[in-house]
């Protein structure tokens, strides 16, 4: 279906969705360093919406089952976080709408050609099948890191970044880092390797101290 995408193209989506990525935990990491504690800035989840949408995209062109299946579920727990931090309610009813849907379009168009799409994933002779399952379950760590983030940030009504979720985000990074290496993905490579540091970083600044939902 996406044969006669240029490669050039893909590529460009991959890393500017990791660079959404990689702005995100930047910032992050230095309101932490200012503040000398792990925070949650708003900042944090708007990139994350934004390199969600296009590594959702990049995944779909490279017929990545992993990749996607990462994507989409994380993507509701960062607009949870818009709407914990007040960001929601000031969007436009338009942005609102379209912001839920896009997943849910991108699933249909996949939904088109769901056998292709099988066969791509689970058949592909590039992608031995145990490395599909390697690289889904480092996505799924990934990914279980925002489903902890949401529950203890929801039972304490305050989006925050415990020290488990730095924890399961090192476990993750680690194990996409393989996988980006043996799939000889410079996207994904490249995209951890700057994170999985400022993941310990965060657990040495959290140690100790209480979470913090926003920088001062």
């Amino acid at each position: 279906m996406f044969e006669n995408i240029p490669t050039w193209l893909t590529l460009t989506l991959g890393f500017s969705a990791q660079a959404f990525f990689g702005l995100r935990t930047a910032l992050q990491w230095l309101k932490s360093e200012m503040a000398h504690k792990s925070v949650s800035p708003v900042s944090y989840w708007i990139f994350s919406v934004i390199g969600a949408c296009l590594m959702f995209i990049y995944g779909v062109l490279r017929n990545d089952f992993s990749i996607i299946l990462g994507q989409f579920i994380a993507y509701f727990i960062y607009l949870w976080n818009l709407h914990a931090n007040g960001i929601w309610s000031r969007m436009k009813t338009l942005t609102k709408i379209l912001l839920p849907a896009l997943p849910f379009v991108a699933a249909l168009l996949l939904l088109k050609d769901a056998q292709e799409y099988s066969q791509n994933f689970f058949s592909n002779k590039d992608i031995p099948l145990w490395l599909v399952v390697f690289g889904s379950t480092g996505q799924l760590m990934f990914t279980l890191r925002f489903i902890y983030q949401f529950i203890y940030s929801h039972r304490r009504h305050l989006s925050v970044l415990p020290a488990g979720f730095w924890t399961i985000s090192i476990i993750g990074s680690g194990m996409i880092i393989i996988y980006g290496i043996i799939r000889l993905d410079p996207v994904l490579i490249l995209g951890q390797v700057f994170g999985f540091v400022v993941y310990f970083r965060n657990l040495i600044l959290g140690s100790g101290k209480k979470e913090s939902s926003d920088a001062k």
